[in-house]
């Protein structure tokens, strides 16, 4: 979603430019740079209107590539696109939604084979968008584009501004994630000094792993509403205060793995994909996605807005009978294709991915894939999809790629040659936050720090603990003192009875959960238990 504004969502593919087609492929020229990308589409059965207040689910993680090919390589594990919900007709030329999850991006920093969890909430037409706490759209502090928008609730767990880190060798365990919106804020009549009014829906996301369960962080409901202050005509078209759409896409949306072309002496064409690796289990199929759930407000909502206002205490577990489990019935396509860097998007060949993958419901609520055992091979925790494919026409005399043996590759195509090694910068750029003393992150400035946690990625991270309204993202929310002093009061309620050892979501029926990075997993200092929480002020690599 980052550096092409878009991970998730087809219609957001960067542009092309136009390429050679196959044929031009010269029969004596060295193996061509090429790339295999595209999607994998999961239908799954429709839920009720009524069921929008948020979502789960559960998606395998695990390492995509053999070997991290450096930051050309961008693709997502599977996720979702979370809209809002309108009563009609969605408005036109109106694009913003929730559209984050596992994967690696060309703007990823300290990356690894194991993905990365970003949060991709998109603003109007990606004027900005916010991956976590401190992390938006570009990297210029004085121009924020989203860099303000999620606020930093859990004072358990340190969000990275390169992207929340599983543990390193993560590989097929289940990262369960979701989103619900909590009353924290009050409604708000006016926004950003405009009589246009500002909803009270914090977005929060609410993990489930291994070592870690609970909500983290949440979206300010001003990095909604703040376009309609711009255009008032746009005033309650977003989720600071419309519903979600229960009935979302889930694909896995891939947009660049390394490959080369090269043609024989007979003209025809091959390709060699870079080693590609899905999850496997000894004992039967690995399950992909599982438990995609649609919630109504009665779920969480409701209990915490009564316990805010005086009522009796709401302990966190999001209520399974407010909620509606979206099924599969094995169906499934993919559109991934393999073509010479910049070729446009009609020349793209598809590769014959139904050959040796069919999709699979392992359960109602649990969708994977079952892999041809003269096409894949396993090495015990993974599935690796075929290297090689020959270019040929089917029956409609269409091209596509065929799956091919390794040994009937003509020796003059160099492709047993070609390699692909991981390729990691030798000195990544750090992140670095504003240090100007009249600036939000030093007045009035953490309460506690600077600390430093070594991550499994190889960076370093420096953060401080502020009072949870002091934060930077608070002091740029267009809340006035008043406002952000009773979200504190509420925040403390949370940080008393919502405690990281409990369950929230509801928990897989199959499967073992992803752990996080044990490094972000924090303790607060004596005192600043209640009401505190981690910010980090800076990210680079480890000297």
């Amino acid at each position: 979603m980052r550096t092409c504004n878009c991970l998730w969502f087809p219609a957001c593919l960067a542009i092309l430019i136009l390429g050679r087609p196959m044929t031009a492929l010269a029969a004596d020229a060295q193996p061509q740079k090429a790339e295999m990308a595209g999607y994998l589409l999961v239908p799954h059965s429709r839920v009720e209107a009524k069921y929008n207040g948020g979502f789960s689910m559960y998606v395998a993680a695990w390492p995509l590539l053999k070997n991290y090919p450096g930051q050309q390589f961008q693709s997502g594990l599977f996720g979702t696109w979370m809209f809002a919900q309108y009563d009609g007709p969605k408005p036109e030329k109106l694009y913003s939604d929730i559209e984050g999850g596992l994967g690696w991006w060309r703007d990823t920093r300290f990356a690894t084979e194991t993905p990365k969890f970003i949060m991709g909430g998109v603003a109007l037409n990606f004027s900005a968008w916010a991956n976590g706490p401190g992390a938006g759209k570009g990297r210029d502090w004085k121009k924020p584009a989203g860099h303000y928008a999620i606020a930093q609730l859990s004072p358990w767990v340190l969000w990275p501004p390169d992207g929340l880190n599983l543990k390193q060798g993560t590989s097929g365990d289940l990262f369960g994630y979701g989103y619900l919106p909590l009353p924290l804020t009050a409604p708000k009549k006016t926004t950003a000094g405009k009589e246009v009014p500002t909803g009270n829906q914090c977005w929060t996301l609410f993990l489930n792993t291994g070592n870690f369960k609970g909500p983290v962080t949440f979206f300010l409901p001003y990095f909604w509403s703040h376009a309609s202050s711009e255009n008032p005509q746009l005033s309650g078209l977003f989720l600071d205060s419309r519903p979600s759409d229960p009935n979302k896409a889930v694909q896995m949306e891939t947009q660049h793995i390394p490959a080369y072309l090269a043609k024989d002496e007979k003209g025809d064409t091959y390709a060699r994909v870079a080693p590609t690796l899905f999850p496997a289990r000894a004992d039967g199929d690995a399950p992909l996605i599982h438990r995609i759930t649609a919630y109504s407000k009665a779920a969480l909502w409701d209990g915490v807005q009564a316990w805010f206002d005086g009522g009796k205490e709401v302990a966190g577990t999001i209520d399974p009978q407010a909620a509606s489990v979206h099924t599969f019935d094995g169906k499934g396509g993919a559109t991934w294709r393999i073509y010479p860097a910049n070729t446009e998007r009609d020349r793209r060949v598809p590769l014959a991915w139904s050959s040796f993958a069919t999709p699979a419901a392992l359960d109602d609520t649990t969708y994977g894939y079952r892999w041809s055992k003269d096409s894949v091979s396993r090495d015990g925790a993974h599935v690796a999809l075929p290297e090689y494919y020959r270019l040929t026409k089917n029956k409609m005399d269409r091209e596509q790629w065929v799956v091919v043996n390794p040994k009937d590759v003509p020796a003059e195509t160099g492709l047993s040659k070609v390699t692909f090694p991981q390729r990691r910068a030798v000195k990544p750029q750090p992140y670095i936050t504003p240090d100007e003393a009249d600036s939000s992150w030093k007045k009035p400035g953490p309460v506690a720090g600077p600390f430093e946690a070594k991550l499994g990625d190889g960076s370093l991270v420096t953060y401080s603990w502020y009072r949870f309204a002091d934060q930077p993202a608070l002091l740029n929310a267009d809340l006035t003192d008043a406002e952000r002093e009773a979200l504190q009061k509420r925040v403390e309620m949370l940080h008393r009875k919502w405690t990281k050892d409990r369950e929230y979501l509801p928990p897989p029926t199959v499967g073992k959960l992803a752990d996080l990075d044990p490094a972000v997993l924090v303790t607060p200092p004596k005192g600043l238990e209640i009401g505190y929480v981690p910010i980090v002020t800076r990210q680079a690599a480890i000297e």
